[in-house]
């Protein structure tokens, strides 16, 4: 208890949380957890206390902490080389990586890996790299972007403002690339021809919006959209940062409309959830635009690109998904999950929709229920053992891909017993 008051003690001193309104953090009856070991999909305390990860921390962890096989292949790697720079050298676990993620989508033209740190900074690669090629073959009026309403796609100043959502992207407006929201695929037809002309990319979060509040696409908007890029020559950026790697039932959500990108930007789910490692993957045909020469390179790249450790990760990661046949067994614990949200949120009055794909869901609350709802929902579930985070007024769970069919009932049995206990 000693170390536990004087750990809460210090980090309200010294830290700075995101997302959080420090006030709020700082105050003298708030004790913030300190997290201190994990194991599978359960999350212990400085003072012993366990948790359930309802959202596989912040939408990271895929195969549960701890888990021996990813554990294994760091420690393999520290004991060789912890990190070399991706300037000017190249490093095994980065090479091998590399070959895996290019063989995840059999068939695509997606052939050229480029490492980066985050989803964010994934998300700038992919536009730099729109904007650049377009530069590179005669077109440099083409440097706007699209995107959709309430979309979130990182907060670096690039990726930030491709974002739709007022109170991340607001303050910092013209700060960043140029682009243009657009409520959803219909909207695109009325583009005049002569803002068409200078559009490079469309960017999306395929399937499912996940800071918008968990909010679904229609069935088949992903590939009208494909059909509408390739009719204007405009690139399709897809964000898979966060439901990528098995979050939907498929390793990438296009794939469940076989929709192929000329961007595909991973991160969150790469490592397992374990270190920060981001990728962008693109084809060919733009990766040899700058061949041309000095002048023509792609000058962009961080400190820790490509970091033999958080490769080693990620293909430990991969590795688990092929020897555990993870995605063979999504369909039976997606159903399941469904089951267990319909019994214990359908009917209640509070709840306005429920929104899932895969192992992802949104339970949106009327504003009715009262003022920061999701918030104090959350922080009730700790008392029934669930970790999880709000977006707003809708309650997120999104259970590790590892959890059983009764460790997800818990889940939603926790989460349940939480919003009772505020909401009624």
């Amino acid at each position: 208890m000693a170390d536990t008051k004087h750990l809460r003690e210090l980090d309200k001193r010294y830290l700075w949380h995101p997302f959080t309104q420090m006030a709020d953090w700082c105050a003298p009856e708030h004790d913030p957890l300190v997290i201190v070991s994990g194991k599978g999909v359960v999350l212990r305390d400085s003072e012993g206390n366990e948790y359930l990860d309802g959202n596989s921390s912040i939408w990271t962890n895929i195969h549960g902490h701890g888990h021996p096989v990813i554990n294994q292949a760091i420690c393999d790697q520290v004991g060789k080389l912890a990190h070399c720079s991706a300037l000017g050298f190249s490093n095994e676990p980065a090479i091998q990586l590399a070959e895996k993620l290019t063989a995840l989508l059999p068939g695509s033209p997606l052939s050229r890996v480029f490492y980066s740190d985050d989803g964010s900074t994934a998300i700038e690669c992919a536009c730099k790299m729109a904007i650049q090629f377009r530069q590179l073959t005669g077109q440099p009026q083409r440097n706007r972007f699209l995107a959709f309403e309430n979309a979130y796609h990182g907060d670096t100043a690039g990726a930030a403002s491709l974002g739709g959502i007022g109170s991340f992207t607001g303050r910092f407006s013209g700060t960043g690339f140029k682009a243009h929201s657009v409520p959803d695929l219909e909207s695109l037809e009325q583009i005049p021809a002569n803002e068409l002309a200078e559009i490079t990319a469309v960017c999306i979060e395929p399937v499912i919006q996940g800071a918008a509040g968990m909010r679904t696409w229609p069935t088949g908007m992903l590939a009208c959209l494909r059909k509408w890029c390739d009719a204007h020559d405009i690139f399709l950026i897809l964000d898979e940062v966060m439901t990528g790697f098995g979050r939907t039932g498929k390793m990438f959500a296009c794939q469940h409309e076989d929709v192929v990108p000329d961007f595909l930007c991973l991160a969150k789910g790469l490592t397992g959830g374990y270190l920060p490692l981001a990728a962008t993957l693109t084809t060919e045909k733009v990766f040899e635009a700058f061949l041309g020469g000095y002048d023509d390179t792609f000058f962009y790249g961080h400190s820790y690109c490509a970091n033999p450790i958080g490769c080693a990760a990620a293909l430990g990661s991969l590795d688990v998904f092929e020897k555990e046949h993870v995605l063979e067994g999504l369909p039976a614990k997606i159903e399941h999950f469904r089951n267990e949200l319909t019994t214990h949120f359908n009917e209640l009055e509070c709840v306005v929709e429920i929104r899932q794909a895969g192992l992802t869901a949104g339970i949106e609350i009327t504003p009715s229920a009262g003022d920061r709802t999701g918030a104090k929902v959350c922080l009730e579930a700790r008392q029934f053992g669930l970790l999880t985070r709000p977006v707003r007024n809708t309650l997120v769970l999104m259970p590790p891909l590892c959890s059983s069919q009764n460790e997800i009932s818990e889940m939603t049995t926790a989460l349940r017993r939480a919003l009772d206990h505020v909401v009624r």
